[in-house]
């Protein structure tokens, strides 16, 4: 595991989902992947509290919506607003600014669900 090797102030991302959100929408057939998604945003909430007095940080981002080949192979009439490019950005961003505002939190990031 990474987490003796990290450095005060480092910072894990996990990329989660809004199906893992609970009163977020659910769809039939990713009851494994969305219960997965919601075990990762807890499991880092707990990571968070764990490694907290060794100036660790952990987040999560739940993605909605974006243009990938799973989200096309569920929802083939659906057309995110969002690109991979686009979110790809967001979570280096993050990465490298989030940990000056949140620890241990899930942050919602959505703007469609098919």
């Amino acid at each position: 595991m990474l987490i003796p090797h990290m450095e005060k102030g480092g910072h894990f991302v996990a990329i989660s989902s809004m199906g893992g959100i609970q009163g977020a929408m659910k769809f039939p057939g990713l009851a494994a992947y969305s219960s997965s998604k919601a075990a990762l945003n807890i499991l880092f909430e707990v990571l968070a509290e764990t490694f907290k007095d060794k100036g660790l940080v952990f987040n999560s981002l739940a993605l909605g919506a974006v243009r990938t080949e799973m989200l096309k192979a569920a929802f083939p009439d659906f057309e995110a607003s969002t690109s991979v490019e686009q979110m790809g950005a967001y979570v280096g961003r993050f990465a490298l600014e989030g940990r000056l505002l949140f620890n241990g939190k899930t942050i919602q990031v959505s703007n469609t669900t098919p």
